[in-house]
């Protein structure tokens, strides 16, 4: 029967206690909005992005994992450097590979020339 009683005085002091923080809370209104944690770019945006820069991207975490958008702009900003550079590499290759025809044909012309 002690128990019994223990345990009716102990609910009634959590159900006090649960009523006085939620009427008492009321007054000051909810809890403002937190500004979420957003990503300070730390990609370069005064020179090309190298391995270094993304081996040392992070993106801040969310309660659902990362900011979609954080990593969409990251993701974005990758591939159009690397699309550049990608056009870059074959205007070179297309570049050497006329020199090198070229050069090919002068060579070609300087030995018929030496044996004419």
């Amino acid at each position: 029967m002690v128990m019994f009683l223990f345990l009716v005085v102990a609910l009634a002091v959590v159900v006090a206690a649960v009523t006085l923080a939620v009427v008492s809370g009321g007054e000051r209104g909810p809890l403002p909005e937190a500004a979420p944690e957003r990503l300070r770019d730390p990609l370069p945006p005064d020179r090309p992005v190298g391995r270094a820069d993304v081996e040392s991207l992070r993106f801040p975490v969310t309660p659902r994992g990362y900011r979609m958008a954080d990593v969409d702009d990251a993701l974005g900003r990758l591939a159009a450097e690397l699309a550049e550079r990608d056009a870059r590499i074959a205007d070179l290759e297309s570049a050497l590979a006329g020199a090198r025809a070229a050069a090919h044909a002068r060579q070609d012309r300087h030995q018929e020339g030496e044996r004419g």
